[in-house]
């Protein structure tokens, strides 16, 4: 814990937990609901900042796809299955596809790497605009914001917008990616 008023609040919000079955409490926790407990009362899966872990179990392939359905947006959902299981794990997936920014198959979501096919973002609660990620080359959209200059002048238009393109920048010009410098029209 980063300091004791998070273990306070670890601890108090283990005690509002109703309804579970603890496995292990101390230290770390460890409960177990059913999925029909949790799709009657949502608050089950409310977060507790700390070493705790939450289990539910499912009945029916149906109930764990309508298990799916009650959760919020979350930054990663992991499917671990068999080969056998792949046929089954389609209505799951893509209701997994719909909340989370990153769905990792027979996999951990343990790592990041800041490479283009990043993404490390999701539907809120996860983030607060799943168009963005938080790692790789992507996201440097989250720090930009576009600007139009209408009826500028050249000579008071950023560098990387002069007709000459004094910075040497690809850019796209009449749909058509061009490093030229533009001609004004005569």
């Amino acid at each position: 814990m980063l300091h004791a008023g998070i273990a306070s609040a670890f601890d108090r919000g283990l005690e509002t937990m109703t309804g579970v079955t603890w496995l292990h409490r101390g230290g770390a926790a460890v409960a177990r609901v059913t999925a029909a407990q949790v799709i009657a009362d949502p608050a089950l899966l409310h977060e507790h900042f700390g070493p705790y872990t939450l289990v539910v179990t499912a009945e029916t392939q149906e109930e764990l796809v309508d298990l799916a359905a009650t959760l919020g947006g979350q930054l990663t959902a992991t499917v671990h299955a068999l080969g056998s299981d792949h046929s089954q794990a389609a209505g799951l997936l893509a209701q997994l596809e719909r909340i989370a920014g990153r769905v990792v198959f027979n996999g951990y979501p343990t790592g990041v790497e800041v490479c283009h096919a990043m993404q490390h973002g999701g539907p809120y609660p996860a983030s607060t605009d799943a168009r963005f990620t938080s790692v790789g080359s992507a996201a440097l959209a989250r720090f930009i914001r576009p600007v139009c200059y209408q009826d500028f002048p050249d000579s008071l238009r950023p560098d990387a917008l002069k007709d000459s393109n004094p910075l040497g920048l690809l850019r796209l010009v009449d749909g058509k990616a061009t490093r030229d410098a533009i001609r004004p029209a005569v």
